[in-house]
């Protein structure tokens, strides 16, 4: 009999099906599928879905669950440089709480108009465990999007915002020994990224037209990094040196050293990962740091500049199919 597959393994053996219609550009693999309807318009749709205690902690505020629903689709659409237009909701609820339910909404309402996507359907269902699925629908010029597989060698590397606030933010959130000396602001501040992350859809957007290669950094850095390297038919060269660290995650490593690697494997980032072609003059406005470069070697390799043994576990997969996969669960 099979062993078991991881959850990557699982969709390319079982659901990667050829697409039949000639509307349908990208269907499995990306980060969101690509729909050219009719001349002139393309859709990129895109779904998820959050389980409690599996997506994130069983403590968390309604308000953060509501954001983080519809923030990591949102992400998706980020990657491919899309704009966002609507989402449908669906619910499994093991009760209907009134006050959960009016902060859920309000802040699913919040985080709709400030993103410009409309509410357009959904379902809700009576679950054993609060289950939340949200599918986003957004918008692209005629033939434009980012994908994974645009890479080309001597692309730089790049990503935006700060890696692995969320992962140490998810130590606290479970109630796991964090650095004695970390100060209440900078707890407060990782616990704000892993509750609260931030879409970078107008980053995405304004990539569209200058990246070669793109992706979010969900499931962690070293491991969304061999997704773009897998789909590009590259190897990658980092610095881990040159990691985006916010001033919490710098605290947190000051007397933790070692935590580094809890960053490049951590997940829940919702950054985005972007090939660069050398031609391309980065502006500020991004937020992005050059992190490496792509280069041609071993598909899927992911070299140290200085020489640092990287991690054998990239990241958090749902499926793990080796000992060697089996880490902390990203999401609790």
């Amino acid at each position: 009999m099979a062993g078991p597959v991881d959850e990557f393994e699982l969709i390319a053996r079982h659901f990667d099906w050829p697409a039949r219609h000639s509307e349908v550009s990208v269907a499995v693999g990306d980060d969101a599928a690509l729909l050219d309807p009719k001349p002139g318009t393309r859709l990129a749709v895109s779904t998820d879905m959050l389980i409690a205690g599996r997506h994130f902690p069983l403590n968390s505020a309604p308000e953060a669950i509501a954001h983080r629903a519809l923030a990591v689709n949102l992400s998706d659409l980020a990657a491919m440089g899309a704009t966002p237009l609507g989402f449908t909701l669906s619910l499994g609820l093991p009760q209907t709480q009134a006050d959960w339910l009016t902060r859920f909404a309000a802040q699913l309402r919040t985080g709709a108009e400030r993103w410009g996507c409309d509410l357009i359907g959904g379902d809700t269902v009576g679950s054993p465990v609060l289950t939340i699925s949200v599918t986003v629908i957004g918008s692209l010029p005629t033939g434009k999007a980012l994908t994974r597989g645009g890479g080309k060698p001597g692309d730089r590397l790049a990503v935006t915002g700060s890696i692995g606030d969320a992962a140490l933010g998810l130590v606290l959130a479970l109630g796991e020994e964090s650095p004695p000396a970390l100060s209440p602001s900078a707890a407060a501040f990782l616990r704000e990224r892993l509750d609260y992350p931030e879409p970078r859809v107008s980053t995405g957007r304004a990539l569209l037209t200058h990246a070669s290669a793109a992706l979010d950094c969900s499931d962690g850095l070293l491991q969304d990094i061999g997704h773009l390297l897998a789909a590009s038919d590259l190897a990658a060269e980092i610095d881990i040196d040159a990691l985006p660290v916010s001033p919490a995650a710098a605290e947190w490593l000051e007397s933790r050293p070692a935590d580094w690697i809890r960053l490049v494997t951590g997940g829940d980032d919702y950054e985005l990962i972007v090939a660069l072609p050398p031609g391309v003059e980065i502006d500020p406005a991004w937020g992005v740091t050059v992190i490496g470069r792509l280069i041609d070697g071993p598909v899927g390799e992911i070299r140290e500049a200085q020489g640092r043994a990287l991690p054998e576990r990239r990241g958090y997969t749902h499926f793990p199919s080796t000992s060697a996969d089996k880490g902390d669960n990203a999401n609790g």
